[in-house]
């Protein structure tokens, strides 16, 4: 069975419950989730055709006219109205999941669908794959080891309120290469991603770039470490996303701000960041990883204009934190699973592309470096300190890169300097939707950021 039809057809069930629990609770909703990924892997050591991240399941909220509260269930079919009453009212319930005033909802009947724009088979995936490795593994010895894969997750969901009657199915395909390079006792690994809502799209891009993903792992063969110190810096669309993410992300999401842990609501209408500067974040804001039609709140998509030239506007939030705070929900509510809670999460998050060009960019640097290809980064939102890896920074000297390549480069500081150290913004611009995310240790999500090239000066180490 497909995966919407399943959860088509749990719409009637949903709906019935939702009018049983309504003569005891002021509002129930019922969210149905039904999300399935396919991951092809062509490696040097195996091949494997796997499904993950599978999960089929349903969280219902309920509010008594003070609390929400929450019940999962893996079905809802044949569920006992009561044994869901009898759950929020038990003694060890005695402090109940959120207090926040009462929901307000449109009535919306609404169907959203985005389907593969060029699917191909698992034989045909798995065949394009070993084309891009066995080419990759030919090309030098130093060439170790490497893993071709193709991600594809398929979301389909069903929100069901006394007002709403909502479904979605969408879909989204990464490409991702693995390479591993050794000479003597130096190894090194690079890896490079391309994702569409296209199978066909996403491959041909790939493929597209193998030669010189090869050539960036045998160049970092011979990197050496950045001497620490402030450097003006050129950052790659990745880098400029990660920045992105971590300076602001996390920052203004409006549950952090609920909790008093989130320096951003001291700075509302405040300069954060350069003039130059605009952040935007929202499911409909760009199509990435990270887009879909409705949140786990059943609130549509949206396009959130966090940060414009460079004063601090606005947060993100989920539809119970925007409620706490008195604001209207930005459609950013989403959940690990359907077992989890829904908290005020980043979507597609990246900065506006301004009005430079490149390669005037770097004719502007005496001597900094070109960060390149986002590794991972933390962010503290109660101080605004960031710490941000780039996998490899080539050097910048007089306008020119001098082939001197250091790996890998950390960015450290305060979020407020690093922002208003930003000089030049390019007109080129990408989202880039190939990883997930975290809320402090756990609460996974997938999401997308990115943004223009950016100069700026930084710490680096």
């Amino acid at each position: 069975m497909a995966l919407e039809q399943f959860l088509k057809e749990r719409i009637t069930d949903a709906q019935a419950l939702v009018r049983e629990l309504r003569k005891t609770f002021a509002y129930v909703s019922v969210l149905g989730s039904y999300t399935k990924t396919k991951s092809i892997l062509s490696s040097t050591r195996m091949t494997s055709v796997d499904d993950i991240d599978n999960e089929c399941g349903f969280v219902i909220r309920m509010y008594d006219g003070s609390h929400y509260s929450e019940y999962s269930a893996n079905d809802i079919r044949g569920l006992d109205p009561q044994k869901v009453i009898s759950s929020v009212q038990l003694p060890a319930m005695n402090q109940p999941f959120v207090k926040a005033p009462a929901l307000e909802e449109e009535e919306m009947v609404r169907s959203f669908v985005r389907e593969d724009a060029g699917p191909l088979s698992d034989e045909e995936i798995l065949e394009r794959l070993k084309s891009i490795r066995t080419y990759c593994e030919q090309k030098d010895e130093r060439i170790i080891n490497v893993q071709a894969a193709c991600r594809k997750r398929s979301v389909s969901k069903i929100f069901v309120s006394e007002k709403k009657v909502l479904d979605q199915h969408y879909e989204w395909v990464n490409a991702i290469m693995m390479l591993s390079a050794r000479e003597g006792d130096v190894i090194q690994q690079h890896y490079c991603t391309e994702n569409e809502a296209d199978t066909r799209k996403a491959l041909e891009e790939l493929d597209q770039r193998k030669d010189s993903d090869v050539d960036i792992v045998l160049r970092m063969l011979s990197a050496s470490p950045v001497e620490p110190g402030v450097y003006d810096i050129i950052t790659d669309p990745t880098i400029s996303g990660l920045i992105c993410h971590e300076a602001f992300g996390h920052g203004v999401e409006q549950d952090m701000v609920v909790k008093h842990r989130a320096k951003s609501a001291d700075y509302v209408n405040k300069r954060v960041g350069s003039e130059l500067l605009n952040m935007h974040d929202g499911a409909a804001a760009a199509l990435s990883a990270a887009s879909y039609f409705f949140d786990d709140d059943g609130v549509l998509a949206q396009d959130t204009h966090i940060i414009e030239n460079g004063i601090l506007k606005r947060g993100i939030s989920d539809a119970l934190s925007a409620l706490q705070l008195g604001q209207n929900p930005s459609g950013n509510g989403r959940r690990e699973s359907y077992k989890r809670k829904s908290y005020s999460r980043m979507t597609n998050t990246f900065f506006s592309p301004g009005n430079d060009k490149v390669e005037d960019m770097f004719r502007s640097v005496k001597h900094g470096y070109y960060l390149c290809n986002t590794n991972n980064g933390m962010e503290d939102p109660k101080n605004w300190q960031i710490q941000c890896t780039a996998e490899y920074g080539l050097e910048i000297r007089d306008g020119e890169l001098t082939g001197k390549i250091v790996a890998p480069v950390v960015i450290s500081g305060s979020v407020l300097d690093l922002l208003n150290s930003i000089t030049m913004v390019s007109d080129e611009f990408r989202v880039i939707g190939s990883g997930s995310c975290g809320k402090g240790h756990k609460e996974w999500v997938y999401v997308s950021d990115g943004g223009p090239y950016m100069k700026g000066r930084a710490k680096l180490g």
